[in-house]
């Protein structure tokens, strides 16, 4: 402790400027306890709230810390329930994916009491369409398995198209029958021409909508010439085969005579096929008359009168009253999501790859029968 000054009267305090232990601060206040000291507010006081202060800070700085311990611990809690739930939303978008990609969503179901089997025949009959002699034959063939299957409808929306997948499903139609034992009806909605009336043919029989379009039993072959607008532009054709026909029926060459007959001798060969197939399919309820198998279309009730159809009736007319088995089950395979984007990239592939080649001159020029 520093001296006291001899000219400061004793008992005086020393100057405020400099810092009190806590051993003067109590001599102090002993001091004035006793009288000897006049009362005043003691020094000690100012480092007393100091240290306590100090104290109180330390505990603020604890429960901050402790506080800010709990919050982390919460965030953490939280964040582990919310990537366990995107963890689980993944995963059921992924199991639902994989059903829709693999899942055959139109299959049948598996009833076991008495129900009316269909099988729907819609849009272009061609291979690798909905209607392609594959598809159609997968249903058509489960159809006819199923012991509580009463009979089998083709349900046909369809204006036809290959003569070959239509007679490949026809073929099939009556082996089925010989083996199972079951009848088959046909129920046209829209439209049953050209290839679709050639499946239908294979019905015991054929119901239609009194505006449905029945008919077109004929062949055709088309295509375009190309030859004068070459001219008006100056365009050459440069053709080189090997084989006197190999170019036959080419768009960009003149119309060879021998050859357009021979077309048309291979078109009335398909189409006399075409018309055993009717014949005999339709039988003595066959009205034929100059135009039956002229290509000729007809309304549904045309078709009853000139013997194309057997009735008018709805596909649940005919499983209410002709078949007798009121719940129908549809047999008809489906394309799921796998299915179609794999097909609509192999479309793409194959027509860059028919431009390449068509640009190189690989591929000839064809034409669709139907």
């Amino acid at each position: 402790m520093t001296p006291p000054d001899p000219d400061t009267p004793p008992g005086t305090p020393a100057p405020a400027s400099e810092p009190m232990t806590v051993t003067e601060a109590a001599a102090l206040a002993e001091m004035r306890a006793a009288g000897k000291l006049p009362e005043r507010a003691a020094p000690a006081a100012t480092a007393a709230p100091a240290a306590g202060a100090k104290a109180a800070a330390a505990v603020g700085v604890e429960a901050a810390v402790e506080r800010l311990g709990v919050q982390w611990l919460a965030f953490q809690r939280s964040e582990r329930r919310w990537r366990l739930f995107f963890r689980f939303t993944w995963l059921l978008i992924t199991l639902v994916l994989l059903v829709l990609l693999f899942g055959n969503v139109g299959g049948p179901t598996a009833p076991t009491s008495p129900h009316t089997a269909m099988v729907e025949v819609r849009g272009e009959i061609a291979l690798g369409s909905e209607a392609s002699a594959d598809r159609l034959i997968i249903g058509l063939r489960d159809a006819f398995a199923d012991s509580s299957a009463q009979a089998v409808v083709l349900r046909i929306n369809s204006p036809g198209g290959s003569p070959v997948q239509a007679g490949i499903v026809y073929d099939e139609i009556l082996r089925l029958k010989a083996l199972h034992g079951k009848k088959v009806y046909a129920v046209v909605e829209e439209i049953c021409a050209s290839g679709a009336y050639y499946i239908a043919a294979a019905a015991d029989q054929i119901y239609v909508d009194k505006a449905s379009l029945v008919g077109s039993i004929g062949v055709l072959m088309d295509g375009f010439g190309f030859t004068g607008l070459m001219d008006k532009l100056g365009v050459e054709r440069r053709l080189i085969t090997a084989g006197s026909n190999k170019g036959m029926l080419d768009p960009f060459s003149p119309v060879d005579p021998k050859q357009q007959e021979a077309a048309k001798a291979m078109l009335a060969q398909i189409h006399q096929q075409f018309i055993s197939v009717v014949q005999k399919g339709r039988g003595e309820r066959l009205k034929a008359g100059p135009d039956t198998f002229s290509g000729m279309v007809w309304n549904g009730e045309e078709a009853v009168k000139n013997g194309l159809a057997d009735g008018l009736g709805s596909l649940d007319f005919v499983a209410r009253e002709v078949v007798k088995a009121e719940e129908i089950i549809d047999y008809t395979p489906r394309e799921n999501v796998a299915e179609r984007l794999a097909k609509r990239f192999g479309a793409e592939v194959g027509a860059g790859a028919a431009r390449a080649l068509h640009s190189m001159g690989a591929l000839g020029s064809t034409s669709p029968l139907k």
